[in-house]
């Protein structure tokens, strides 16, 4: 897919600080039943506990801080302040502060990614899906998101990766019965019956991420011995490049010769590996 102009240049950052330090004048008021949420926007649930506080606050001193937001369809969509929007139905408003601003989509799915980003309002496959959407949809490399959104590459890749997850697994983050520090760790099981299987033991067993982590070591060693012996130093070879490099690795060494497989999970990946090896493309 061809990259699109993204329509950066003019500061995304400017649009944030449109949306902090504005003057009164730039704001409109608008009927809430004319403001409708983003179809796309990465977060999907929200405390209503803590939504049920926002609103009593509202009600009592209503919206401090206007909502950013686009024309789209004749309506207003959310760009960034949907959890206000929401608490503010059920204050019972009737009309809501906004400002409204040129935003391609592009922009739109990024502000809405940051902010939920900053407030640590996503669950990780939130955070996931929207990593990817920017990705596939407006072609994003690793390396430019990471920027964007102030976040290492390697989180990045990481957070994609939890997506390749058995979809059980998948399901039992959504539903916080396993936390991402686990999800991690079954990365390292090699096939969906061994991360499944697993899965199913930090449940029954209320492991915690640390335990996971070992458990995991121990299933690992235990199908290293079942393949091969390898010698120590070759192991400690492995290690440290598996550390070098944030992905796994593997020496298949025949005496003094070899050869060593490194593993990658997407084209961003190779790219990202590729660079590591000081290869310029």
């Amino acid at each position: 897919m061809p990259k699109q102009e993204r329509g950066l240049g003019r500061g995304l950052d400017a649009l944030f600080a449109s949306a902090t330090d504005y003057d009164q004048e730039m704001v409109s008021e608008v009927p809430i039943s004319e403001i409708v949420p983003r179809e796309e926007q990465p977060r999907k649930s929200f405390d209503q506990e803590s939504l049920k506080e926002l609103s009593d606050s509202i009600r009592e001193h209503g919206v401090l801080q206007p909502l950013l937001v686009r024309t789209k369809n004749n309506k207003y969509e959310i760009i960034a302040g949907e959890r206000r929007w929401r608490a503010a139905q059920q204050a019972g408003l009737e009309v809501l502060p906004v400002l409204v601003k040129d935003i391609n989509d592009a922009e739109a799915a990024e502000i809405s990614l940051i902010e939920n980003i900053q407030r640590d309002d996503l669950t990780v496959l939130e955070e996931a899906l929207a990593y990817r959407n920017l990705i596939e949809r407006f072609a994003y490399t690793q390396e430019e998101l990471a920027s964007r959104v102030g976040k290492s590459r390697a989180h990045i890749a990481n957070t994609v990766r939890i997506l390749k997850l058995p979809a059980e697994i998948l399901d039992y983050i959504e539903k916080g019965k396993i936390s991402a520090g686990h999800a991690r760790a079954l990365m390292g099981l090699s096939t969906e019956q061994e991360q499944l299987k697993a899965g199913r033991e930090i449940i029954a067993g209320n492991m915690t991420v640390r335990e996971t982590e070992k458990t995991v070591k121990i299933k690992k060693s235990k199908t290293t011995k079942k393949k091969a012996v390898k010698p120590v130093e070759i192991s400690e070879l492995e290690n440290l490049l598996e550390k070098h490099l944030a992905t796994r690795t593997k020496i298949l060494s025949n005496g003094n010769a070899g050869k060593i497989e490194i593993s990658y999970y997407s084209g961003d990946d190779l790219e990202r590996l590729v660079e590591l090896m000081g290869i310029k493309l």
